[in-house]
């Protein structure tokens, strides 16, 4: 029963006292401890005062200091939590807070950095002060570096308010119990004459400026000290004299220095004060307002400590979205921060606001969660994408805005690694065969072919099989030549899923038709990629063992190597609905060759390794952008053809070629080898000797004249050692022939294919003069190989089946 009333009352304090915080015991009463909130370990700071070791006046200090500090609330005032007397010890609880010397030594910043953080700073303290000695009619009496505490905002706290006093008697100054704080007495404590001359602000405004002087040169150990100018910047110089000077009248008062500084040109007038000036009165700030702000902040966070963006800027953030009217234009400053952020943060704090975002109606918002989805789609767990984010996402594959339509069809490449199979494997695919087949905008066609190619690796094996073939042929017969090329070189950068008996029965034929394709881009990644494919035919031909290999990861949800289209660089065309192809009915407007941005070259498939064979070692195929407007559909519509369903057999008629088509390119079932060394393997390849390791497709043994004699007259080509691949081409002003034949897209070079009477004759003529070629090239090509017979390894073709 006695233990009861004998036990120690610190028991009940709220608040655990952890280690202490070494320094501040020589400047102050107190001593500081780290500490922690029972029962939410919530970091907070501890002042203790020891009252056994103490005098009965330091024991009167640190009482008025915890009553004064309870009754002082303010921003830039240290927040008080708590406190506990008993007979051995004083508590006082605060906000988490380190010493500022301890605080600016660890501080990793230089340069500009730097700079707005101190001055950031400065002005808290300064703001402090106003609101003391003009709104409470007090003194602090204590100003120095010893009293100012940093929160883990980056925050300036003003505390040490042991010497807090009444303004009414201005001849009187607060004396020090601390021997170490005498250097911050102002001059006229020991001048009865000067003491006349206080006022209610110029002991304080003396403190201010030992503090800036301070800041810049570390701890003050003379008072002689404070004429040194050198690390002051000089912006602050004129300011800084008038605190320091020797009499007390001339001082300013500290809401004048606030009003100079944030003039135009002044010290507080910087990006960072104003940044967080506007973020504590966002409140009160117009529509308009927040939206210039937020618009033009992100550029600044660079030039902003971490602590000050991750702890306060995001936050505000946070809160102005959720609770205010800030809109979309907030989200782009809030993923850059939410970067600062370790996973469980961001699971805490940023993921519910992506969530909600992703339920918005409004375009604007939707239209930029969709620009930042890279930047936060790592954080997002595969639950939450698949039940939450995407059926909202899904709802823009429909939207009647090509800007959305487009952005929905780029997040899938950032969306699919999460996705559940009926999400990507049902969902997406349904959206993505309506939008290749019937989305009016060229663009969008086009960039749904590339992003299927992106996508393929996490696409189920069988869906797979089913699915890209027809798709990307069912784009080489679009309209628009950038939804053809897109076509060729997604085949190209997917090769690795086909079956060889698909390759040669299904792809190659439906290659060979654009082989008169009117454009020269097309015309030239056709010709790379049939020599890609005929080389992996004619090597199964030479080797059949190579086929398991070869084929390894048509079945395999896993790729053994890295293929070429999950590395696919590039858009076929960006910022869609920023220029689109005009129709005939648009007035003519020529577009800047340099501003047109080119498909690229496919790039080579790599030889297969000694140890691992495989045809998933592809190179890259890139695909830079274009930026331009959507064509006229014209009469080749693609609503002509069935797009009902991707995995249909395709019918491959009525494309530029005539209609004609290989016999053999129906079902795709066995092996076909007579397909492949039909007339487009005469005019595409001379592929006889082993160049399977050559970078680029098309790279050939054969000799320049063999070469030279597989161009047109009106294309010549200009092979560098035996590569025959016209992108390196460049002519005597250093400009490549293929970016010659694709810059400067016109509107009239997009029209319906209906040519004049004229034109189609020179048409004619030229099919007429190419058929002669191949027929020739053909013959050339069966007598070597005749010849070839008598000796080395059989070649495709040699042997009779």
């Amino acid at each position: 029963m006695w233990s009861f009333f004998s036990r120690d009352p610190s028991k009940d304090f709220n608040f655990e006292i952890g280690e202490p915080v070494l320094g501040l015991q020589e400047h102050s009463v107190w001593t500081l401890h780290k500490g922690k909130k029972k029962g939410t370990n919530e970091e907070v700071s501890v002042f203790v005062f020891d009252i056994k070791s103490g005098s009965e006046t330091q024991l009167d200090v640190a009482k008025a200091a915890v009553k004064r500090l309870k009754t002082l609330r303010h921003p830039s005032v240290l927040t008080y939590l708590d406190s506990l007397e008993s007979e051995k010890v004083l508590y006082l609880a605060t906000e988490y807070v380190e010493p500022l010397p301890q605080h600016i030594e660890k501080l990793k910043l230089d340069g500009p950095q730097k700079d707005l953080y101190i001055a950031w700073g400065i002005f808290q303290i300064t703001r402090a002060l106003s609101f003391l000695n003009n709104d409470g009619n007090l003194r602090h009496n204590n100003v120095n570096i010893w009293s100012v505490f940093v929160n883990t905002s980056g925050e300036w706290k003003l505390g040490g308010v042991e010497y807090v006093a009444t303004a009414q008697d201005n001849n009187s100054i607060a004396i020090k119990i601390i021997p170490s704080l005498e250097i911050y007495d102002p001059p006229e404590k020991n001048d009865p004459g000067r003491q006349r001359q206080i006022t209610k602000c110029s002991t304080d405004m003396w403190g201010l400026g030992c503090l800036i002087w301070e800041s810049f040169n570390g701890h003050l150990h003379q008072q002689s000290y404070l004429k040194l100018l050198d690390k002051i910047p000089k912006q602050l110089s004129p300011l800084y004299c008038e605190l320091v000077g020797a009499n007390p009248t001339s001082r300013p008062n500290p809401a004048d220095i606030i009003t100079r500084c944030r003039k135009l040109g002044g010290y507080f007038k910087n990006d960072l004060v104003d940044t967080l000036l506007f973020l504590e009165e966002i409140q009160i700030k117009d529509k308009n307002e927040k939206n210039r702000f937020f618009s033009n902040l992100t550029p600044h966070l660079d030039n902003f400590p971490d602590n000050v963006c991750k702890h306060k800027i995001l936050p505000q953030l946070i809160t102005a979205f959720e609770y205010g009217d800030a809109g979309s234009a907030v989200l782009a400053p809030m993923f850059k921060l939410g970067r600062l952020l370790d996973e469980a943060e961001y699971q805490k704090k940023i993921v519910p606001c992506v969530v909600k975002l992703f339920s918005s109606n409004d375009r604007a918002t939707r239209s930029r969660l969709l620009q930042q989805l890279e930047y936060f789609i790592g954080h997002l767990q595969a639950g939450t994408v698949n039940d939450q984010i995407f059926p909202q996402v899904a709802h823009g594959f429909m939207d009647t805005n090509p800007t959305i339509r487009e952005q929905t069809v780029k997040s899938v490449i950032h969306l699919a690694p999460k996705l559940n199979y009926n999400n990507l494997n049902v969902e997406v695919l349904r959206h993505f065969a309506r939008l290749q087949a019937k989305d009016e905008q060229g663009g969008i066609r086009t960039n749904t072919t590339v992003c299927l190619g992106k996508i393929a690796q996490h696409l189920h094996p069988q869906i797979r099989q089913k699915v890209l073939i027809s798709a990307f042929i069912r784009a080489m017969r679009d309209p628009f030549p950038p939804a053809r090329n897109a076509g060729i070189l997604a085949l190209a950068a997917t090769q690795q899923y086909y079956l060889l008996a698909e390759v040669s029965a299904r792809i190659l034929p439906a290659l060979c038709q654009l082989t008169m394709d009117p454009e020269k881009s097309v015309r030239d990644s056709v010709f790379r990629t049939i020599k890609g494919f005929l080389g992996k035919l004619e090597k199964v031909s030479e080797d059949p063992s190579l086929r398991e290999s070869m084929e390894a990861d048509v079945n395999t949800a896993t790729p053994s190597l890295s293929n070429a289209a999950a590395t696919w660089a590039g858009w076929a065309v960006t910022a869609v609905t920023a220029k689109f192809y005009r129709s005939q009915s648009d007035t003519v407007k020529s577009i800047n060759p340099m501003s047109s941005r080119m498909l690229s070259k496919p790039a080579s498939l790599e030889q297969p390794s000694s140890s691992s064979i495989s045809t998933t070692t592809s190179s890259v195929t890139s695909m830079t952008s274009l930026e331009h407007e959507d064509a006229s559909r014209g009469n080749d519509s693609v609503s002509d053809y069935d797009y009902d369903n991707w995995g249909e057999n395709e019918n491959w008629g009525d494309i530029e070629t005539g209609g004609q088509m290989a016999s053999s390119s129906g079902s795709g079932g066995g092996e076909q080898t007579s397909n492949p060394t039909s007339p487009p393997s005469g005019s595409a390849t001379n592929k006889v000797t082993d160049g399977w390791d050559n970078e680029e497709w098309g790279s050939l043994e054969e000799e320049p004249e063999a070469e030279a004699e597989m161009t047109s007259p009106s294309e010549p080509w200009s092979p560098s050692d035996n590569t025959v691949d016209t992108s390196h081409a460049w002519s005597s002003d250093g400009v490549s022939n293929r970016n010659k034949a694709q810059a400067g897209w016109e509107d009239t070079e997009f029209e319906p294919l209906d040519e004049p009477s004229s034109t189609n004759s020179k048409l004619e003529e030229a099919k007429k003069k190419r058929e002669e070629r191949k027929l020739m090239r053909q013959k050339e090509l069966e007598a070597r190989r005749a010849t070839r017979q008598t000796g080395g390894p059989m070649k495709l073709g040699s042997k009779k089946i």
